[in-house]
């Protein structure tokens, strides 16, 4: 199966480098934003709630985690079952005599 789009390497990387800027970018505005109340303020229209529990507060506090997935283990294969397949016979020579004049030719016997 084609996927949808393809890029080249080139363009692979740059896409790479541009999301890889974002993140940062992304990650360096929240950590300033706890260093400065009033970005902080300014993030939440105007005043920080008493039970904040946005981005900046989570950065600041340490509750960053990652997700791990939980994929189970693909379990080694002990035992495979062959069956044994039906015998056909292909050629089955006819017994059976020709009249006088049907038989094959004596180079070919």
């Amino acid at each position: 199966m084609q996927p949808l789009f393809q890029f080249n390497r080139r363009t692979r990387g740059q896409i790479h480098r541009v999301a890889g800027a974002v993140a940062l970018f992304c990650w360096l505005f929240v950590s300033s934003a706890e260093y400065f109340p009033a970005l902080h303020a300014w993030l939440h229209g105007g005043a920080i709630p008493d039970d904040d529990d946005c981005a900046v507060v989570m950065v600041a506090a340490g509750h960053v985690h990652m997700a791990a997935p939980e994929i189970p283990m693909a379990e080694p294969v002990t035992f495979i079952e062959i069956t044994p397949r039906a015998e056909i016979a292909v050629f089955v020579p006819a017994e059976k005599i020709l009249p006088n004049d049907r038989a094959p030719p004596l180079a070919c016997a």
